[in-house]
């Protein structure tokens, strides 16, 4: 059997001076995307996350709380994996950097680097900024401050060791210009090539200011500095100095993933370390942006981060896992807020994907008694949508290849959305009613079951549940442990006579609104405060205003109006322009029910229009009133008149 090719992909190890915010759970969902599409590729994937847990920060953090630095990042470290359980994160391993054996690997390489020579103690004198662990000189300062995170930063003094990192500078840029796709996107990597050829300062790698940290193994007065103890995870984690052959299987990395802001550490001071260890460099190192709120970017000390378990508890982890991979553009920041989240959840999910599914399945068990067809009666329109679906299969290939993940998850969407086209250009409803058509209704519906097949083989990476969840209604695979990449790239997997069952909504529809109310009365009712016979006022006056008046009802002109003409809008897959007779008046009426309805069949029905809505102007139709309909979350059944009673007569 041959052996299977190896991927090793990290995240960085993230810093436990306080619970992790929705940016860090952009890096590592991304990280676990990519590991999901390698292995589904056939790929060995190694994946490694974890915690930097030394340091001042820590010791300073932990001391004002009265605790000892292994206690207080203990609890922070728990909530972290409890976060990437709940996120669906498929890490092969956590390390921690308080663990044994990365104090051995970080012992052992301080003392061959200092022993090589390229290690070596002299006294330190700079601008050292306590959140980024980092030290500056006065020239690299923005306006006296930090310029990684903008915060005061202290004059520090002090015996140090140094890592003769300006020694290996232009071997480094030698490899980065020979090797463009080293550092990507490439904003970030002329941003690094400029600090490079700015000028290398040797390397700071001990203190003596603090004892959280580990031990120079020659010298106990020192602690490696966090950073040249933190990189190092990326060999202790695949068994550098300890699984010859497991290290020799995963190295050198595939793909270092991180945020933009620690892009430098990663690009320079790390790749000099190996140089020095006379080791391979990574393949790529892969800066993302930030997620912003509105007025900058997410801060623990400003107190305006996002704690991304609570998103999954209100949306489910595939919906949110879904949003922070569609949010970011390839090296891009992106900008965060919970109406763009609900807003991505119902357009994508819920309107084009989830309703995809219902309907299909709909269908099936209308048409053909729950039983996936036979295909016969091929026609044109066919080959377009199998060429569609094979087109999205290899863009979107493409793309998480070289990790543009947004624009992985547009190619797939443009599958969905052509199939729900296909449905309106098809009008199944039509086909049912002509027992000649029943060879092209069957062909209809398989192919709308492999678009959605193939849809959710392309989005497994990002919604992990979602096939599982999906396929209790399609039933179209028998073991979904192993299903390859490849498969969605093969029109007719799905197999004939294949049983599907009405389930639940995938994706139901998110009322932010009411969302935002149901959390007002579950706070008010968790908030300790007057006896419960005074609360009960209160919530009463809240389901009174809930109530409307006689009067309130008297100010909706509900009339009846006939359809005299109707056509779909250009450009907009969902609208319906409607021409409507109401007593000797005729109207303009825009209606989004062009996935439910041909204009052929609108024609002539007698519908109930709000007459008295304020006129609107929908993608450049002014919209004169909206007629009235019910739904769920797979039909929608516009409301008809069915007594001769003329057009332009009161509902009441």
């Amino acid at each position: 059997m041959q052996e299977k090719k190896s991927y090793y992909i990290t995240t960085p190890i993230y810093y436990p001076s306080d619970n992790l915010h929705i940016g860090h759970a952009y890096t590592t969902v991304a990280a676990d995307c990519m590991a999901r599409f390698k292995r589904m590729q056939g790929f060995d994937v190694f994946y490694l996350t974890g915690t930097d847990e030394h340091g001042q920060k820590i010791e300073r953090a932990a001391r004002e709380k009265d605790m000892e630095p292994i206690v207080y990042v203990d609890g922070i470290v728990e909530n972290i994996q409890k976060l990437w359980q709940a996120l669906l994160i498929s890490n092969t391993d956590f390390i921690r950097t308080t663990e044994k054996r990365q104090e051995d690997v970080v012992q052992k390489i301080f003392t061959r680097v200092y022993e090589q020579g390229d290690i070596f103690l002299s006294e330190y004198e700079g601008w050292y900024c306590s959140p980024c662990e980092t030290f500056f000189t006065e020239r690299q300062l923005a306006e006296g401050k930090c310029p990684d995170c903008g915060r005061e930063v202290e004059l520090l003094k002090e015996e140090s060791y140094f890592f003769n990192m300006s020694k290996y500078a232009p071997r480094l840029l030698e490899h980065i210009n020979n090797h463009p796709d080293f550092i990507q996107p490439e904003s970030r990597r002329n941003e690094v090539v400029s600090f490079i050829k700015s000028g290398l300062d040797d390397l700071c790698v001990s203190r003596t200011t603090f004892k959280w940290g580990i031990p120079v193994p020659f010298n106990n007065q020192h602690v490696v500095y966090v950073w040249f103890d933190a990189l190092i995870n990326y060999l202790t984690g695949i068994g550098y100095m300890q699984d010859e052959a497991k290290f020799n299987k995963y190295w050198p990395a595939d793909v270092h993933l991180m945020a933009k802001d620690i892009i430098r550490f990663h690009a320079i001071i790390w790749p000099c370390m190996l140089m020095a260890l006379d080791l391979p460099l990574p393949k790529k190192v892969m800066a993302h942006g930030w997620i912003m709120l509105e007025g900058g970017k997410m801060s623990k000390s400003k107190g305006n981060v996002i704690d991304p378990s609570l998103l999954v508890q209100k949306y489910g982890v595939d919906a949110v896992r879904y949003y922070l991979i569609k949010e970011l553009s390839f090296g891009q920041d992106g900008t965060y807020s919970e109406e763009i989240l609900v807003n991505r959840i119902n357009a994508d999910l819920a309107n084009d994907l989830g309703n995809l599914i219902s309907r299909t399945v709909a269908m099936v068990i209308k048409y053909f008694g729950g039983v996936i067809p036979e295909t016969r009666a091929t026609a044109a329109l066919d080959e377009e949508i199998q060429a569609v679906a094979l087109q999205t299969y290899t863009e979107a290939t493409e793309k998480l290849d070289k990790m543009d993940f947004s624009a992985y998850l547009h190619a797939t969407a443009r599958l969905v959305s052509r199939a729900n086209k296909y449905i309106d250009e098809t009008a199944p409803w039509l086909l049912a009613k002509d027992e000649t058509q029943a060879g092209r209704l069957a062909a209809v519906m398989y192919n709308l079951v492999e678009c959605i097949r193939i849809a959710l083989i392309l989005t497994a990476p990002t919604m992990p549940t979602l096939m599982e969840r999906a396929n209790k209604q399609l039933g179209i695979w028998d073991n979904l442990e192993e299903i390859p990449w490849e498969d969605a790239e093969i029109w007719g997997k799905t197999k004939n006579g294949t049983r599907v069952t009405k389930g639940a909504s995938l994706f139901p529809r998110i009322d932010l609104k009411t969302l935002e109310e149901e959390e007002k009365m579950t706070v008010s009712e968790s908030v300790p405060g007057p006896t419960p016979e005074k609360q009960a006022a209160p919530e009463l006056v809240a389901v009174e205003d809930e109530y409307i008046s006689i009067e309130d009802f008297a100010r909706l002109d509900l009339r009846v109006a006939e359809v005299v003409a109707c056509e779909k809008m250009k450009k907009a897959d969902k609208l319906l322009i409607l021409r409507v007779k109401v007593g000797e008046e005729e109207r303009t009426v825009v209606s989004g029910i062009a996935q439910h309805y041909t204009p052929e069949e609108m024609v002539g029905k007698k519908v109930v229009l709000l007459a008295n809505l304020k006129p609107t102007k929908l993608r450049g139709v002014m919209s004169e009133g909206m007629i009235l309909a019910a739904s769920d979350d797979q039909y929608v059944d516009v409301l008809t008149i069915t007594k001769d009673i003329d057009s332009g007569n009161r509902v009441k």
